[in-house]
């Protein structure tokens, strides 16, 4: 019976350590994505999807086939990001158990000159070898609303 009662506590010993590194893993991606958005902000839209978007990444945009790979990083390249700012907010972010796979999903905000438009977004992001995430696939949605500033 103590043989029983040890292994249950090992196994609930073990299941607390795991929501623990969970949480921090959480909280890292949300910290990654919100820093994605900063540069975003600082620096413009390009620079800062060139700099977080994984080799093989994949961009899903309205009215568009997926943009994969070197054509993402291509496509990015080509914007023209002086006329407009674009920040998000995540929402909420979860981790696979293996700690190198997530996603978060959000609200942005393209700010234009006098009015900004609201959509919603979600990213995929794949936990690099040097530790830092870079997102594998991201999409958003246009259409929550459109706020004249």
């Amino acid at each position: 019976m103590n043989k029983v009662i040890s292994v249950v506590f090992f196994l609930i010993l073990a299941a607390g350590c795991n929501t623990k590194k969970n949480n921090a893993a959480k909280d890292d991606l949300i910290t990654t994505d919100l820093q994605f958005s900063e540069m975003s902000r600082q620096h413009g839209m390009k620079k800062a999807f060139i700099e977080y978007i994984e080799n093989e990444g994949v961009l899903l945009r309205p009215n568009h086939p997926p943009i994969v790979g070197a054509d993402a990083i291509e496509f990015l390249s080509q914007s023209v990001d002086s006329s407009y700012t674009l920040t998000w907010k995540p929402s909420a972010a979860d981790i696979a158990v293996s700690g190198d796979l997530g996603y978060t999903y959000g609200i942005y905000t393209l700010h234009l000159r006098d009015t900004a438009m609201q959509g919603t977004y979600v990213s995929i992001w794949k936990k690099q070898s040097d530790g830092k995430w870079k997102f594998v696939v991201d999409s958003g949605n246009p259409g929550i609303t459109s706020i004249k500033q």
